[in-house]
């Protein structure tokens, strides 16, 4: 996994690239997690697009194998956004499709109202624009102080996942992985959401936006997906029905089809000669 640099410290990022070597370039995918997981999250939505489109996955910054910043660090949404830049950048993409999971959709949403004409499309999973909106967080700190990030990896874990979902396996990872988790970098971050508000934004961006919305989020309520819909002019939504928080991690291979179905609809599936993804 190789390892940028930059001035806030190194990120981990990866490129998966499947493509045969024959072919124009593909398009690329940059993927962006939110808080208190990793990359790994993608793994199920790489057999689906794997092959179509080169595939680029990076740990958030204080998050995984990327550097966690001293406590107080100066948080902002241009910085993340100018991470996600950097590393796509370094992966070869000047222009890329971003797919964003909660934190990650909140700077995705960031980036297409100030930095648009390096976005191909946009994907935002379980996405706030409105960080007052973002439920439960304010009690995290206090949980947080009192307990520990384990006890606060199991008390989210509800939140998160349904374990009808997901195999016990991987709702045991997913656990585990959150309870690694910096406590300072994980509250830092949800303090920022908490202060975002992008409302008056949405209406200018124009790159093509689809929302994924799981219904059942206990931390973004299904009106906020729907809200973002209404004042990003053309997106779409798909919503999906009695799902939590972690639809990205849940649900990867049907979040993974709506994605290329959309680029498909929206004409972006043969972007530098990326081919449409077909079925069987």
């Amino acid at each position: 996994m190789p390892e940028l640099q930059r001035p806030a410290g190194p990120l981990h990022y990866e490129i998966i690239d499947l493509t045969p070597p024959w072919v124009d370039p593909p398009a690329t995918i940059v993927f962006h997690h939110g808080v208190g997981i990793t990359s790994a999250i993608w793994s199920a939505w790489l057999p689906v697009l794997a092959g179509h489109y080169r595939l680029v996955r990076f740990d958030t910054r204080g998050f995984g194998r990327s550097s966690a910043p001293a406590p107080g660090f100066p948080w902002s949404l241009d910085l993340l956004a100018e991470d996600v830049l950097a590393v796509a950048r370094a992966a070869g993409a000047e222009q890329f499709h971003l797919v964003g999971e909660s934190l990650g959709g909140t700077v995705g949403l960031c980036l297409a109202t100030r930095q648009a004409a390096a976005l191909l499309s946009l994907t935002v999973c379980s996405t706030s624009h409105r960080g007052a909106s973002i439920h439960r967080v304010r009690e995290w700190r206090d949980f947080i102080g009192r307990n520990g990030m384990a006890a606060w990896s199991a008390m989210m874990m509800p939140h998160r996942l349904d374990p009808g979902h997901v195999s016990p396996a991987a709702y045991r990872w997913f656990e585990a992985e959150q309870a690694k988790s910096s406590p300072h970098v994980t509250l830092d971050l949800a303090d920022l959401l908490i202060g975002t508000d992008l409302t008056r934004d949405l209406p200018t961006v124009t790159t093509p936006t689809l929302v994924l919305a799981p219904e059942a989020s206990p931390f973004v309520p299904l009106a906020i997906a729907r809200e973002i819909h209404a004042l990003v002019p053309g997106s779409e939504i798909q919503e999906f029905g009695g799902v939590r928080h972690a639809i990205a991690y849940s649900h990867g291979p049907s979040c993974a089809r709506a994605l290329w179905a959309f680029l498909s609809r929206r004409g972006l599936g043969d972007r530098r000669g990326a081919r449409p993804i077909r079925e069987g």
